[in-house]
Parts: structure tokens; sequence; C-alpha cells
């Protein structure tokens, strides 16, 4: 419990948190984020809406999480903070965005630990007879042992499973680069599927801005490492190689892989759809590959579960240092450890499995179509929150910029157009209009409740007086 914090000066919304998360736990975090089942399976719809032209769809839709990051990555480094983009859409924007974005974005991850679990139950109920609801049931109960526990445990098995992926993704460029080159036992040199199959853009340029719709949401999750970052031991250090280097890995591991992949299965195969990575292996002729990427994709299901458990605690607790949500929320346990917090999410993923399994088709299929656009609000608010703390840092405490997004104002405003126009395209596709509406529908209903708790009065007190975040002007950065 701390002292409120005159008017004007910055504070620690967050001081119980542990900060026992090392760098290497940090870099792992960030890989583990950004690459999960959306790139061993979810490409497959990518490489068949855009054909082989799906490489530039990923090279663009990095290019533009990159630069997200790096906007992100300037205002963690100059004020780190767990509730990360929404302690800074309030500080920047006003009481409202932080407010707004804070609330979906935790919607948007609790749905996601359903999501996850129900898919982790599909993998293991092919090796184990049980039913589905029961294993999703158990990796759920795992994953909120393992954030219970504490925030170094978390770190540790996001470490390890974000390191079974790396392990996966690097033996597939090795052995994919030494296959297409002719290098491997029984290839030869052949970058035919590249064109062969109705050239590289088989369904016109339009397919590949269409394919990045669906790509920028496979590089949804690397801005978790911001939200860690107030639980480091070094969150400058550690946020500026995540949001740099460690970018850059992902989006090789992305490009550099979906390259091998239409190099070596002709795009219009029936087999890219299920798992174009499956059929990969299967081409190069390596046994046991379909048992191999069970495992990994088992792993990465792991892992964003494990993410989103603690993404989605961290985001309830900041909400909650603002009166944004109940007061007892704040409170930690003997561990440092948010477990009110863990446990309160955990029980709305709890629910919605249920829904998966009740009602697949109606009730689960609109929570996960409810936030399927949330990624994108978040993206454009990010850009918003940094163009005017930027311009607040610069005359009023420059030391601070240490980390520098590039460019500016000019690419931010640039990369925040491009994401509205991600909004538009979203609007003109069929099967992503629903995704785009429904979000829009949970956007008006967050809104409507601030203005519900704007016209009560309502402050709830809290473990930190937010007194300074609460008017829309309000300065928290030292004069």
């Amino acid at each position: 419990m701390t002292s409120p914090a005159p008017h004007g000066e910055a504070r620690d919304p967050q001081p119980e948190l542990s900060r026992s998360l090392r760098n290497r736990h940090m870099s792992m975090i960030a890989i583990g984020g950004a690459i999960g089942a959306g790139l061993f399976v979810g490409s497959g719809s990518v490489i068949k809406t855009a054909g082989p032209a799906a490489i530039v769809s990923y090279c663009l839709a990095g290019a533009l999480v990159l630069c997200t990051m790096r906007m992100l990555g300037e205002m963690v480094v100059a004020r780190p903070s767990s509730g990360s983009f929404a302690d800074y859409a309030r500080t920047a924007i006003g009481p409202w965005a932080g407010f707004t974005i804070g609330w979906l974005y935790w919607y948007y991850y609790v749905i996601i630990v359903a999501v996850e679990a129900v898919a982790g139950a599909a993998i293991l109920h092919a090796w184990i007879g049980l039913p589905l609801w029961v294993l999703a049931m158990g990796l759920m109960v795992v994953m909120t042992a393992t954030n219970l526990l504490s925030v170094k445990s978390f770190g540790e098995f996001e470490f390890w499973f974000s390191s079974v992926k790396v392990a996966a993704i690097v033996a597939f460029l090795i052995v994919g680069g030494l296959y297409v080159f002719g290098a491997w036992p029984g290839a030869s040199l052949d970058f035919s599927n590249l064109t062969a199959h109705g050239g590289f853009a088989p369904n016109g340029f339009t397919a590949i801005f269409s394919a990045i719709v669906v790509v920028i949401f496979a590089f949804g999750g690397a801005e978790i490492v911001t939200i860690a970052a107030a639980e480091s031991k070094e969150p400058e250090r550690s946020v500026a190689r995540a949001t740099t280097g460690i970018i850059w890995r992902i989006i090789l591991f992305y490009v550099g892989s979906i390259v091998l992949v239409v190099t070596i299965v002709p795009w219009d195969g029936a087999k890219v759809l299920a798992s174009p990575y499956v059929a990969a292996w299967n081409i190069i002729g390596l046994p046991g590959a379909g048992l191999v990427m069970d495992i990994v994709i088992l792993t990465a299901v792991l892992s964003v579960l494990n993410s989103s458990v603690y993404v989605s605690s961290r985001m309830l607790r900041a909400l909650a240092t603002h009166g944004d949500a109940p007061a007892w929320l704040v409170k930690t346990n003997k561990r440092s450890v948010p477990a009110r917090a863990i446990l309160a999410g955990t029980v709305v993923g709890w629910v919605s499995v249920l829904f998966a399994y009740l009602s697949p088709d109606t009730v689960f299929s609109y929570l996960v179509n409810s936030s399927g656009a949330v990624a994108i609000f978040m993206y454009l608010m990010i850009g918003a929150s940094q163009l005017r703390m930027r311009r607040r840092l610069e005359r009023e405490a420059p030391e601070r910029l240490s980390l520098r997004m590039w460019l500016f104002p000019c690419l931010t405003w640039a990369v925040m157009a491009a994401f509205a126009a991600v909004l538009v395209a979203m609007a003109v596709i069929g099967d992503q209009r629903t995704q785009l509406l429904t979000s829009i529908g949970s956007l008006a209903v967050v809104l409507i409740a601030y203005a519900v708790r704007r016209a009560r009065g309502s402050r709830p007190q809290t473990a930190v007086d937010a007194t300074a975040m609460d008017e829309p002007g309000a300065d928290v950065l030292p004069r």
C-alpha cells in the first residue's frame, strides 16, 4: 500500500508486484507472445488467399507491428507501467481512453484463454480419450496454477514454451533451406512453386492486402512484453531489446518460414489449408512430422494460454488501481502475485469454455468475433498516445527519450492510417465484416459503461490514488 503521490508527480501504480523477470524471460515473452498456433496453422488461410504473395503480406504486416512496438517501446522506456498502453492512453488522451482500451484488452485476452484451452484440448483428445471439456478445463487449471505460484514461474514456463517454438522454427529454416537449395538428400534446386500455379500473385494484388488483415492478428501478442516490463529487473533495457532486435527476429521467423513453405508446397494444394508446415515436412520426407508438429502446436497453444492468463490479470489490476475496476483486485498475495485478478479472469475463461461446448456456433462464436478487432483498436490507440506523449516528453522530460520512434511524427501517422485501412478492409471483406461489427458493439458497450460511471460520479477508492490521471489533460510527468 502506498500513499498518494502529489499531483503532477510520476508514480508506480503497481508497487507490490515482484521484479523477478530476467532478460531471458523478457526476450522469450516477446517471442512467445507473437508466435502462436497462428503461424503453424493459421498461415494456411493466408497462403490460400494470396498464394506465394503471402510473403509480401507478412512483410507489410510485420513492418506495421514493428513500428507499433517501437512507438510502445518509446513510452514504456520513458515510463514503465504494468498497465502499458492503457495507462499511456489515460495519460496522453484522457481517462475514457484508458478505461476503454483497458477493458477491451482484458476482454480480448480472457476470450483467448478459452479459445486456446479449447484448441489445446482438441490436440490432446487425439492422444487421450477424455472429453474435450475436461481436457480444456484441465489445461486452464494448470496454467492458472502456474501464474498463481509466482511471476517467475510464469516467466520460466514461457521461456521453455517459447524455446520449443523457436527450436522448431529454426530447424524448419535450416532443413527447409537445405531442401529448396538442393542440399537435402533427394532434393534439387527448385523455386517453381513460386510462379508455376497461376503466378506469384495468382489472386491479384488485392488479395495481398486482404491477407494482411489476417496476418495482423497473427502478430498480435508482441505487446505483452511491455506489460511484463513492470515486473522485470531492468525494464528499460528489456523493452528496448524486445521492441527492436526481438521483433526483427520474429519477422524473420514468420517471413523466412513462409518463404520456405510456399517454395516447397504448391499454394493451391489441399493440405496447405489444414497445416502448411506438416505438408512441407512431409514433402521433405521427415518421418513423424505430423506428430512432431502436433507437439509444437500444443506447446504454442500452452504458451499463448499461459501469457493470456498473465496479461489479463495485470491489465485488470491496472484498471483497478485507477478505480475502473473493484479495488479488491489491486491486492497481491505474499508472493507478490495479483491472485484475485488472475482468478477473476480465469472464471470468465471457464464460463467461455462451457459455452464452447454448449453453444459453439452461437454464444461462443459471438464472444470470439466480438473481440476480433480489439487488436486494431489497440494499435490505433498506441499511435495516438505516442503522438501526444512524445510531444509532452520533449517539452518536459526529454532525458527520458532514450528510445525514440523513427521518423516522428510522419511514420506514426502513416502507421495509424494503415491500421485504419485495415478496419476499412474488414468492413469490405465478407468473412471479416462480422468480427468488425461485433467488435464495434463491444467498443460501444465499454464506452456506455464509462459514460454511466462518469454520470454517477463513481470514483472507487483504490490502493493508489489516481486523481492526477483522472483528468483528461493531467500531467503525470515530472516537471
